[in-house]
């Protein structure tokens, strides 16, 4: 096994040999240096894991050898050492990348606490992590079993969201462990929902919060109570990719974060449609026509917002101004942030961001963006980079100036599918491949939540025979007919529009600017 290699570097090296000693009876061969030109010489001869480096020798300072070390090895991680607590000093040595800075006169402990935290600080995450997630696996497992309320499966999908970014930044092995954990989730979460659906629909001043409650229960009191608010909705946003995005923001604003559920179907149809109109989707059928969009019409599906919008304002006998924006790229993006000033002139801003929903399209489609988004915290990396580089981040700074709040949120989530289950339709069946509607389904109604009643659950019926069928767990619909390709083609691709915590169970924060 190969001995981690040190670089000292002090012009008193003669006084540290006790230390030296300490660091070689534990196993790690120690090279030394007595001036900072010796240390760059001996970096320019041979490859270190750590370097210790004291900050005032003569002729090169410790300052100036770090630079030099920095050139000729980037990566390689340096401790300062140093008799003065100069804050000068501190800053600059930061400002050179130092990655720890410890007073003289230093103890062998204290040396060996920054060995473990720069080059073995991955290893003890992530063993630390691992035991900690096998010790709260059996409890999560309980709180599965146990959710009875809405409320419980948030705390429930909130845990496997914290431990599935955790157990990915240490790297561990139980990964797997947690997935299955998730499906296990996910197939009992369907069950709860088939059996409460029906119920919520029907009840609701009893239900939890839902897309057309969304107005509201969480918009309007801020409206009311004269707030100057921006209601942001970014497509197919999930709460994980929320806690990819939140440390970006924390200099700009608090948060207060929920979960609320998501009407089914999950697309963009029925869950925005229902959020902006504050009805569900039957009744924007009737009481507004001309404003809904049928599946079988090729015009495109959220062309009216801004009138639904303006209806549930009306409907509430609210008096509020608003503007509505949609941002489907960057140049439509620069050109309301350059126009950002007149926003404040609206009580209200409705500002849609359709990149998630987008990328989630584009990695179906194409190999490339399947390839940069392989795996979940791949897709999650493309989100974060996207916010942190698109004009969505520059927004939520000139909003935080601004002094208004914002109620951040998506219309639905989106699951990676695995596992095909085969439907047969007619030629007018739709598309999606979580949800279908139609007169002449057929498929196993073990396998899938059915709505023979579309009325029941405030959805259109455009045949009096139609009814809904949604997938469950990680499950996609799959035609017979081609059936090998059709799978091969949507297997391990992000979907919407059926029945998972993913989808259904999406964030709603308030963000409150730091003054």
């Amino acid at each position: 096994m190969k001995k981690d290699r040190f670089l000292w570097a002090d012009d008193e090296i003669d006084l540290l040999k006790p230390h030296i000693l300490f660091l070689e009876d534990r196993g790690f061969e120690v090279v030394t240096a007595c001036s900072g030109q010796d240390a760059v010489d001996s970096c320019r001869e041979q490859a270190f894991d750590l370097i210790f480096l004291d900050e005032n020798m003569p002729g090169l300072s410790g300052l100036k050898t770090l630079a030099l070390i920095k050139e000729i090895n980037p990566e390689v991680p340096v401790v300062m050492i140093t008799k003065s607590e100069d804050e000068g000093i501190m800053n600059q040595a930061i400002g050179n990348k130092i990655d720890d800075y410890l007073i003289k006169p230093v103890n062998p402990n204290q040396i060996l606490l920054s060995i473990k935290k720069n080059l073995h600080k991955n290893e003890i995450i992530t063993q630390a992590t691992t035991s900690s997630y096998r010790q709260d696996f059996a409890k999560i497992a309980v709180q599965i079993n146990d959710s009875l309320t809405i409320e419980d499966w948030k705390e429930v999908y909130k845990k496997l969201v914290y431990w599935e970014l955790k157990l990915e930044e240490s790297q561990t092995g139980m990964v797997d462990l947690l997935h299955m954990q998730k499906l296990e989730a996910n197939r009992l979460f369907g069950k709860f929902v088939k059996r409460n659906y029906i119920s919520w629909i029907a009840n609701p001043d009893e239900r939890p919060l839902m897309s057309p409650d969304i107005f509201k229960k969480k918009l309007f009191p801020l409206l009311d109570n004269g707030e100057n608010v921006f209601f942001i909705l970014i497509d197919n946003f999930r709460l994980d990719q929320w806690r990819e995005v939140k440390d970006i923001l924390s200099d700009f604003f608090t948060f207060n974060e929920d979960l609320y559920c998501t009407i089914l179907p999950t697309v963009t149809q029925y869950a925005r449609n229902a959020i902006f109109s504050g009805l569900m989707p039957s009744l924007i059928e009737k009481m507004f026509p001309e404003l809904w969009v049928d599946e079988e019409s090729e015009e495109g599906k959220n062309l009216n917002e801004a009138p639904l919008i303006k209806t549930q304002i009306e409907r509430f006998r609210k008096k509020y101004t608003f503007s509505y924006h949609k941002i489907n790229n960057s140049a439509y993006g620069e050109k309301v942030l350059q126009n950002f000033n007149q926003l404040g002139n609206y009580q209200l801003n409705v500002i849609v961001l359709n990149f998630v929903d987008m990328l989630s399209h584009a990695r179906t489609e194409s190999k490339m963006i399947r390839e940069l988004a392989s795996t979940e915290a791949a897709y999650r990396s493309l989100t974060r980079s996207w916010f942190r580089h698109s004009t969505a981040l520059e927004f939520f700074r000139k909003i935080s100036e601004a002094g208004a709040k914002i109620i951040l949120t998506t219309d639905h989530g989106t699951i990676r599918v695995t596992e095909p289950v085969k439907v047969i339709g007619d030629k007018n069946t739709n598309t999606n491949l979580r949800y279908k509607l139609g007169k002449a389904l057929d498929y196993n109604p073990k396998e899938i939540f059915e709505i023979k009643e579309p009325e029941a659950v405030g959805l259109p019926s455009p045949n009096i025979s139609t009814r809904y069928i949604f997938a469950l767990n990680n499950d996609f619909f799959a035609y017979p007919n081609n059936y090998n390709y059709y799978v091969q083609y949507y297997k391990d691709t992000f979907q919407h529009g059926g029945i998972s915590m993913e989808e259904m169970l999406v964030p709603i924060i308030i963000l409150d600017p730091k003054k």
